[in-house]
């Protein structure tokens, strides 16, 4: 005995894709910047220190002096004994004139005179004293003075450069579908 037998033949159908892809390019130029510094302004005054050193009495201290201090204190000195002598020979005459009351005033007078000589000077004169030597110092004045510049910047900016190409697909169909059917009896 025989069943009647159906076949059934199917065939899917087939779809072909082909893609061409998008590109896209993005360039960035760069930024045009311009920079520029001034220079800044200094300016320095300065008043020179000073040192002033005055040995003069150091000088007189060890009896090395100028001509013209020792001729002032020559002249000094002589007019001091001068004095001295004309206050001497005024005493003195005024004792010889009451001579009547004492009887040794020439005695006395010449005693007197021999002893004013017999003074003498014993001291070390070429050793300065402490301090002799006087120092003035004013320190030195130092002004400084700036100006600063703010920088000048400039900036250009660039836009990009893109670049796009869009991308394709074709879909096409590659093969039918198709379905066959068979009796066989």
């Amino acid at each position: 005995m025989q069943v009647p037998q159906i076949r059934l033949q199917s065939q899917q159908a087939q779809i072909n894709l082909q893609t061409i892809p998008a590109t896209q390019t993005i360039e960035q130029p760069k930024a045009q910047m311009e920079i520029q510094q001034p220079h800044a302004e200094l300016q320095i005054h300065t008043i020179p220190g000073k040192l002033s050193i005055d040995q003069t009495e150091a000088w007189e201290e060890m009896d090395i002096k100028s001509v013209f201090r020792r001729t002032e204190e020559n002249a000094q000195y002589g007019k001091q004994k001068v004095m001295e002598g004309i206050a001497r020979i005024a005493s003195e005459g005024d004792q010889l004139m009451k001579i009547e009351n004492s009887r040794k005033v020439i005695v006395e007078q010449s005693a007197q005179r021999a002893l004013e000589n017999q003074t003498f000077d014993t001291n070390i004169t070429w050793i300065p004293s402490f301090f002799s030597v006087k120092t003035d110092y004013q320190p030195a004045e130092v002004t400084i003075d700036w100006n600063t510049h703010q920088a000048n910047i400039n900036v250009k900016t660039q836009k990009p450069i893109i670049t796009y190409q869009p991308g394709e697909v074709t879909a096409r169909l590659k093969q039918h579908q198709a379905l066959n059917i068979d009796f066989t009896l």
